[in-house]
């Protein structure tokens, strides 16, 4: 979710562009635009630069742990005569 401190300067920003001479008008059109933002930003579904930063390292782990998982199936099989050297991975045939 998006950091509150973003969605009240955002919100900020939008009511300060409100002509000054409506202060308890712009105080409402602030909370009011904190909750519209709010709202939308909670429907996106949106997940943090930290979460997202996460993921794509244990995905990294994991294509790594995978390739040398593919690596060893395919030097077992050679070794078990099911396959020659010269032959690539299925993948990589494809």
């Amino acid at each position: 979710m998006i950091e509150p401190k973003i969605l009240d300067d955002l919100a900020r920003k939008l009511a300060d562009s409100v002509p000054r001479g409506l202060q308890d008008f712009q105080r409402d059109v602030e909370k009011n635009f904190r909750a519209t933002l709010n709202s939308a930003f909670a429907r996106l579904d949106l997940v943090t630069r930290e979460e997202f930063d996460v993921q794509q390292a244990v995905l990294a782990r994991t294509r790594m742990k995978l390739e040398a998982l593919e690596t060893q199936v395919v030097e077992l099989e050679v070794q078990a005569g099911l396959r020659k050297e010269s032959q690539k991975p299925l993948e990589e045939q494809t």
